[in-house]
């Protein structure tokens, strides 16, 4: 009988072919992305070909910045023969609006951090001098940089600069 249900690919296959782990694979099933496996009579999953290619749409989904809700959203839609494409359009323009804002924060944090550095420049003798640690450190980043700083630290963390 096992060799009937073989047919499939192995969870570190499935891994391999999508440049995914196990680990995130196991997860996007409890996040119910993927639908239950198939599983062999000793307990292996198997995968077909449709978990590929439900994988990679994950993928590239991410990449877009929707979160795994979205993403569920959208493939549940699919699921029930939903065209997810309308839903999906909100979707980016909510992204839009954030990626406006965020680009707006930044800029103003540029602005904040040049005016700064501008401004410590010239008084170098005078900061380094004192109780303080660094006198430019100290003068600070203003509310303005908040967001800014969140994203950028949040950017950081996601590729293991933390």
């Amino acid at each position: 009988m096992e060799a009937v249900v073989k047919s499939g690919l192995k969870i570190g296959e499935l891994a391999r072919s999508t440049g995914l782990t196990t680990k995130a694979i196991r997860y996007y099933e409890v996040m119910k992305l993927l639908p239950e496996p198939r599983r062999t009579e000793s307990g292996y999953r198997l995968y077909s070909t449709e978990e590929v290619r439900r994988l990679n749409f994950i993928k590239k989904a991410k990449r877009l910045g929707l979160s795994l809700g979205d993403i569920r959203d959208i493939l549940t839609l699919h699921d029930s023969r939903q065209p997810p494409c309308v839903h999906v359009l909100a979707l980016l323009d909510q992204n839009l609006a954030y990626l406006d804002d965020l680009l707006g924060s930044l800029h103003e944090f540029r602005e904040e951090v040049a005016y700064l550095r501008e401004k410590s420049a010239g008084q170098l003798p005078r900061l380094t001098q004192g109780q303080a640690i660094c006198g430019i450190i100290d003068q600070g980043i203003h509310a303005k940089g908040e967001l800014a700083l969140t994203w950028l630290e949040g950017r950081k963390k996601a590729k293991g600069e933390a």
